[in-house]
């Protein structure tokens, strides 16, 4: 595309002002700005002008497989899954863009340090329970990586610098998850810099299409892998590549599987599993009315009780599927720097723009059916997402102690 094709097409869209400062800038600077305008996938217009349309949709409880069920038939799920770990069915997908500025610290959330007498890295912990199923299935499990383009390179040297915490780095492969473009309330891009787009990660949904746009779902879609374990960096004590979990979604005959933990009061704000048009979905706290967040079912328990961790089975094939498909686009608001019209940087104290993400919960929706596997929160679901309350490093630290660790 040359300067006047692009402009045309800037002018077309209503976004010509990114051109703005373009006589101020060096040829570097323009190339910056030209590839990223180049790159834009402009779906987001149609999330702009239309947001996520919400039709009337039928929703429904979901059941789950519980604990006592798990517990029962453990030695049988675990035999299975370990044998399709060994015969090199699974992979695994960790979803580590977040920084950890919500902790005080500048540097990817793997990197924090968790330990009080020693060190003891996120990634590090996630790293040593999937050791312990590659040694359980004497098989490395092939396992990929999703940084953001911020923190793409520190993740990379630490892992390094670390020794890959005694994983085959010859099975982890990195990659930068796809970026979408920040607007204002009207619906322009915002610019960063003069020369910069202000562009952010395209949401926990879009992992898939950004494997597909790093080159690596080809070797996958050739291989003998038939199932992808993602989860994020967040919960410290989540089982990862877990055989039990494997072979239940497997010994189900469900497309799909999800892990789940009982809602600790009808408040807590986390996604719950639930069937939308007979489908799985998973409803967002804040969407859910006060009738459905207090129902109870006849034994008392929370009719919508069972909250999504993050930790779900997909099978590639099914995957592959929904690369022929655009994924829904939601819109949220935030506080994203930008420059003025006169190339003044700002820095908004209140939201100012609107972020186009895609959510794992509408790769849930595209599966048949789902197996809903409950974890036990205390052994299972300890995520460090805020520095001190709820959900917090010292709530995390507090239940590593309490499951045997050492910190």
């Amino acid at each position: 595309m040359n300067f006047e094709e692009r402009k045309s097409m800037l002018e077309g869209k209503q976004q010509v002002h990114l051109l703005r400062f373009l006589d101020q800038l060096n040829d570097d600077e323009k190339q910056i700005l030209f590839s990223q305008i180049d790159a834009v996938d402009w779906g987001f217009e149609q999330a702009f002008h239309t947001g996520r349309k919400k039709e009337d949709t039928m929703i429904e409880e979901i059941d789950a497989l519980h604990l006592e069920k798990i517990r029962a038939a453990s030695e049988r799920y675990r035999s299975i899954g370990l044998q399709a770990i060994t015969e090199g069915k699974l992979c695994l997908l960790l979803l580590a863009g977040g920084q950890g500025t919500r902790l005080g610290f500048d540097k990817p959330k793997g990197c924090f340090n968790v330990g009080i007498t020693k060190e003891l890295y996120i990634f590090q912990l996630l790293i040593d329970h999937t050791l312990d199923v590659v040694r359980a299935a004497d098989a490395w499990i092939p396992l990929y990586i999703m940084t953001s383009n911020i923190n793409y390179q520190d993740t990379v040297t630490f892992f390094e610098a670390h020794d890959y915490f005694g994983y085959n780095p010859a099975y982890v492969h990195f990659f930068v998850q796809e970026l979408n473009p920040a607007t204002d309330f009207n619906g322009k891009i915002l610019l960063k810099s003069k020369y910069e787009l202000a562009l952010s990660p395209n949401g926990n949904g879009g992992w898939f299409s950004s494997m597909h746009k790093a080159g690596l779902l080809d070797g996958i879609f050739d291989s003998n892998l038939e199932w992808i374990n993602v989860f994020s960096v967040d919960n410290v004590l989540q089982r990862i590549a877990d055989p039990v979990f494997l072979g239940a979604t497997i010994d189900s005959g469900k497309m799909s599987g999800a892990k789940v933990v009982r809602k600790a009061c009808p408040e807590e704000k986390v996604g719950v599993m639930c069937k939308e048009d007979g489908k799985p979905h998973i409803i967002e706290y804040y969407e859910m009315t006060d009738d459905m967040l207090n129902k109870r079912l006849p034994d008392g328990s929370l009719a919508y009780g069972f909250g999504a961790i993050l930790n779900y089975l997909f099978p590639i094939q099914r995957l592959k599927e929904t690369l022929d498909k655009s994924m829904p686009l939601h819109i949220v608001k935030k506080k994203v720097p930008y420059v003025d019209e006169s190339g003044n940087p700002v820095t908004p104290a209140e939201p100012n723009a609107f972020k186009f993400e895609t959510l794992a919960l509408d790769l849930i929706h595209e599966m048949d059916d789902c197996l809903i596997f409950e974890v036990d929160r205390e052994h299972e679901f300890a995520p460090v997402k805020n520095s001190t309350g709820v959900d917090s490093v010292d709530t995390a630290r507090a239940l590593l102690e309490k499951n045997g660790y050492t910190l």
